[in-house]
């Protein structure tokens, strides 16, 4: 079979486009980590490229002859939770099949039995790496793949063992330098014991010497992997997808390779590789993929439901934050780890993908209930008539808002995420919203691009639509002033037909009646529709 994108599992080079694993992080540094009989932790959010990276280091150290490297992945002892000897159990016996599988050494399949009658659930995997070690005739690199998948004490016998095994070197032999691999540093574990203790990854293993992060890909590598399919089957992609391409990704691999599944072979047409990738082709692939809620976007949106990442994207969805809150650098950095969000230039979420795909997977069960259809609010031109639709909301959002809001996760961005439910339902398989968030802006901005002539879809006329949300926190002319400049700016920025600034006043003191009302207002020489909600 032909190379093709990678979409699942280990990156091999025979079978699928990619980049050189070793060329993604600095290997000077991890060697002199390895030299220095340092144990130190490797992490990257989930589908990154962590196992594809330690496989390859793997392969680079047995070759070069000095040391004997082993990678295992431990992810299977997740099952015994807090069964720790069933848990250990699984890791021991990893340990031993993967050394002969992997390394041609049987070994441990041979001792590993008796050492486990001898040392048990606490010591087994100390005394089976000791015994390795003295036997072995180089030193011992040993590479541990998803350890934040283990649970409770199973994780924490891990960790102890391996810190044990360090400690008491040189005096007793052990592992030349070990990798602990998964998608958060040592110091995130937050381990729940039998006995309902809470330990630190970082006190249940303080040997640590470094924890390196594994990057997404660059801009230059993502148009080499997409160019590499071109070299091989005469295939080109439009150069104006890649400015949309990195925006949406930013370099996330997973991300990356989806995408180009997408648009090579999902999209039927472009099996035939006579089939130029055009733009247009791009945005329908990157709506295919957002609503096909693949695994790795169900996992995106598993985390969500988790504090430390509420505490983060609540605000970032919100948009601002009242004068007393603050967000906990340890959970920022959470976020940053599991790959929701960056920091640079200005905290946000990671990529556009993301972006779009959070709203969308919070208000998911909302906006399948929401019975209004698209046709109500279309012109005879098939243009979207958005003073009607948006005061069809208003009527909405006075009726529903308090007992959707509160059902919400995440009820400091109520306002706006019903309102993107509502544009949701509406907009959905007809034209696009795109969402910007971020922290201090106190707003979220949302463009609206719709194609007026169905047939000819975005390649004819197209509707564009700004619309501005704030919440209204001091006055409404304070509000209104600030509000109709950003409105008007983004406008601009987005060569916008339309205009629209919605606040929200969520003071309870407020009677619906006087929540709700419409002005125009000219900023310039740009009318804005202003509405309260």
């Amino acid at each position: 079979m032909p190379r093709h994108f990678n979409t699942a599992g280990p990156v091999h080079p025979e079978d699928h486009y990619c980049i050189d694993p070793m060329t993604r992080v600095d290997w000077e540094e991890i060697h002199q980590l390895i030299a220095a009989k340092k144990f130190f932790v490797l992490h990257a959010p989930r589908q990154t490229g962590k196992t594809s990276l330690l496989l390859a280091m793997m392969d680079t150290l047995n070759q070069a002859g000095e040391y004997t490297a082993l990678y295992i992945n431990v992810e299977s002892a997740q099952a015994a939770r807090n069964d720790v000897a069933a848990g250990m159990k699984s890791i021991v016996a990893t340990l031993a099949s993967d050394t002969k599988a992997r390394l041609g050494d049987p070994r441990l399949l041979a001792w590993h039995d008796e050492l486990w009658q001898l040392h048990g659930t606490q010591g087994a995997l100390k005394a089976l790496l000791s015994r390795w070690a003295a036997e072995n005739g180089k030193p011992i690199v040993l590479m541990v793949d998803e350890v934040d998948a283990l649970v409770g004490d199973t994780l924490i016998s891990l960790l102890r063992q391996l810190r044990e095994g360090y400690i008491g070197r040189p005096g007793v032999p052990f592992v030349h330098s070990a990798i602990l691999c998964g998608v958060r540093d040592v110091r995130d574990y937050r381990i729940h014991t039998s006995h309902h203790e809470i330990i630190t990854g970082g006190s249940a293993f303080n040997v640590k010497s470094k924890s390196l992060v594994i990057g997404n890909f660059t801009h230059t590598e993502v148009e080499t992997l997409y160019q590499q399919h071109t070299a091989e089957t005469g295939q080109v992609f439009a150069p104006d997808i890649f400015p949309e391409l990195w925006e949406d990704t930013r370099g996330q691999p997973w991300l990356v390779n989806a995408l180009g599944n997408e648009l090579v072979w999902e999209d039927r047409a472009a099996r035939d590789r006579s089939t130029p990738i055009t733009l247009e082709r791009y945005r329908a692939a990157r709506e295919r993929l957002i609503q096909s809620r693949a695994t790795h976007l169900d996992q995106l949106t598993d985390k969500l439901r988790e504090p430390r990442v509420h505490a983060v994207i609540s605000r970032l969805l919100a948009g601002s934050m009242s004068d007393t809150d603050t967000i906990s650098p340890d959970d920022m950095q959470y976020a940053v780890d599991l790959g929701l969000i960056e920091t640079r230039p200005q905290l946000r979420i990671a990529n556009r993908i993301y972006q779009e795909v959070i709203p969308r997977e919070l208000t998911w069960t909302r906006q399948v209930t929401i019975a209004h259809q698209q046709a109500w609010y279309l012109t005879p031109q098939r243009r979207l008539d958005m003073p009607k639709l948006l005061a069809a909301f208003q009527q909405f959002f006075r009726e529903n808002a308090d007992a959707w809001i509160e059902r919400f996760d995440y009820k400091e961005a109520g306002p706006q995420l019903l309102l993107q439910a509502f544009l949701q339902r509406i907009i959905n398989g007809g034209g696009r919203i795109n969402r910007e968030y971020g922290l201090g802006r106190k707003r979220t901005d949302l463009y609206i691009e719709w194609p007026v002539d169905e047939e000819q879809g975005f390649y004819g006329e197209v509707q564009r639509i700004v619309l501005e949300l704030k919440i209204l926190h001091k006055s409404l002319e304070t509000t209104l002033a600030e509000g109709l400049g950003q409105t008007a700016s983004y406008a601009d920025q987005c060569g916008a037909d339309e205009a629209h600034l919605l606040i929200f006043d969520r003071r309870p003191e407020t009677a619906w009646d006087a929540r709700i009302w419409q002005r125009a207002e000219l900023y310039g020489t740009r009318q804005i529709g202003v509405w309260g909600a």
